[in-house]
């Protein structure tokens, strides 16, 4: 099994693997509180940290548990986001949608072209049948983008997430594959 994830492009982006290098560049995004705001952990303050954060994912993404992706303007501009499938269980054949953008980025429709080239991916190549999002309560972007995708809201989860003090419903969403 292949852990390291493929190449993506889209019209406007290249989706290539995340590695600990991106750190620096990831920051912008991770340490803005606005972009973080819906996040299961606090903003990231330093580059270190956001290596840490990659650090402590390495495990998971040698298992083939989690594809992880820097996603950059084409042809080289900046990384501006990051996408990933999570939980991936090749039995069950699903997987978790997961990503996050800088907020000079919102509004211009990467999100949404980044997001589609791997849920292509997640019921293509990878033979995935069924994703699933889970979002913060409240998170309005979010929610517009998976059900532009084709998610639909499943339910709530109450009181998932533990963040600085409070606990967060979560909103959980999903897609079956076409046959």
């Amino acid at each position: 099994m292949n852990s390291i994830p493929p190449l993506l492009r889209t019209k406007r982006l290249i989706l290539r693997p995340l590695t600990v290098a991106d750190a620096p560049s990831l920051l912008e995004a991770r340490s803005d509180p606005d972009v973080m705001r819906y996040w299961d952990w606090p903003p990231q303050k330093t580059a270190a940290d956001v290596a840490e954060v990659i650090a402590n994912h390495r495990a998971l993404v040698d298992e083939g548990r989690v594809l992880w992706w820097a996603v950059l303007q084409a042809p080289s501009g900046p990384i501006i986001g990051e996408c990933d499938l999570s939980d991936i269980d090749r039995h069950h054949r699903r997987a978790e949608l997961g990503f996050i953008f800088r907020r000079i980025s919102w509004g211009k429709g990467y999100a949404r072209e980044a997001t589609e080239a791997v849920v292509k991916y997640a019921f293509g190549p990878l033979g995935m049948e069924r994703l699933f999002a889970r979002i913060h309560s409240g998170n309005e972007r979010a929610r517009r983008l998976l059900e532009r995708l084709g998610f639909t809201y499943e339910g709530m989860l109450h009181s998932h997430v533990w963040r600085e003090g409070a606990r967060i419903d979560c909103q959980m969403f999903g897609q079956l594959r076409e046959r």
